[in-house]
């Protein structure tokens, strides 16, 4: 019986990360209020460079530890998404955030 329970959980979350990483759309994160799509700032490729040339901007490369390795912006943090939920306490609430995956 207690293999049951086990086993629950375990399916549950591989059905959670086979939706997010099939899904177009980020996982929502349990427990937080979901902002609508079109409500998300977005950050144009002028505006990014922008604050990358004057240095008013933390980017934050969202990719797998592999992919970040390969490449990235110079001076980018690298935290994967699967990790930014816990690792969130390492950026500045003050300072301007800009995440990127590509």
């Amino acid at each position: 019986m207690r293999r049951k329970f086990l086993l629950l959980p375990v399916l549950l979350g591989l059905a959670l990360a086979c939706s997010f990483l099939t899904s177009t759309q980020p996982a929502p994160v349990i427990g937080e209020p979901q902002i609508p799509e079109s409500e998300v700032p977005r950050t144009s490729l002028e505006e990014a460079k922008a604050a990358y040339d004057n240095g008013t901007a933390i980017f934050v490369d969202v990719r797998a530890v592999s992919s970040y390795e390969e490449g990235h912006i110079p001076g980018a943090l690298s935290i994967p998404l699967t990790e930014i939920e816990r690792r969130m306490g390492e950026l500045d609430p003050e300072q301007w955030i800009i995440p990127y995956c590509t």
